[in-house]
């Protein structure tokens, strides 16, 4: 079975929140086994990273980039890029802000940027915006309209699990996606190894 490292920071439990859905759609195809690690949890031992075929990164959106742990997590693995020990694995990325905007792409690209260093292979969030077919706002998944990676809001100062039905169900559907493109990269892998 895949091994799937999700990596996150969580100021005020709302980034933790939709981390654990991202997780547990993953974990409901019964293609991969979620290891949901703290981020700065990670940093005094980045290498655990090279035990995982993939990464799911997360972060709040503090004034237009990851968090300030999350950016040391990242930091921390600059051993690991010299080496190209990630090199191949598959990657994604999901942050939360209080705005509907909030610049959260430019946390998501910040996220790119660092697994095409360490040379990881980069899969993005391809549910459309259910609104668009007559789903309720609320209700709808992808309703921020990305498809970099997953984007979340909660309003400023809200309790942690404060999210729409939508917002919680695209972390789950993003999750589910992730761990059905590790599976296809597998089987490409074990094919090719095959031949």
């Amino acid at each position: 079975m895949n091994q799937i490292a999700l990596v996150y920071h969580s100021g005020h439990g709302h980034t933790e929140h939709i981390a654990r859905h991202v997780a547990a759609g993953a974990d409901d195809t019964g293609l991969a086994q979620v290891h949901v690690l703290r981020a700065q949890d990670v940093i005094a031992n980045p290498r655990l990273l090279t035990r995982y075929e993939g990464i799911l990164l997360g972060s709040p959106t503090y004034l237009g980039g990851v968090s300030g742990p999350f950016k040391t997590f990242m930091d921390a693995t600059g051993g690991l890029w010299r080496e190209q020990a990630l090199r191949g694995k598959l990657a994604a990325g999901f942050t939360v802000s209080s705005l509907p905007a909030g610049d959260k792409q430019s946390t998501l690209i910040s996220m790119l940027t660092f697994a095409m260093q360490h040379g990881m292979q980069w899969v993005g969030n391809p549910v459309m915006p259910e609104q668009h077919s007559g789903v309720p706002v609320e209700q709808a998944a992808n309703r921020l309209g990305s498809w970099t990676g997953l984007m979340a809001q909660a309003a400023h100062g809200a309790a942690a699990d404060a999210f729409t039905p939508g917002d919680l169900r695209g972390a789950r559907l993003f999750g589910m996606h992730f761990a059905q493109a590790l599976q296809r990269l597998a089987f490409a892998a074990e094919a090719e190894v095959a031949a």
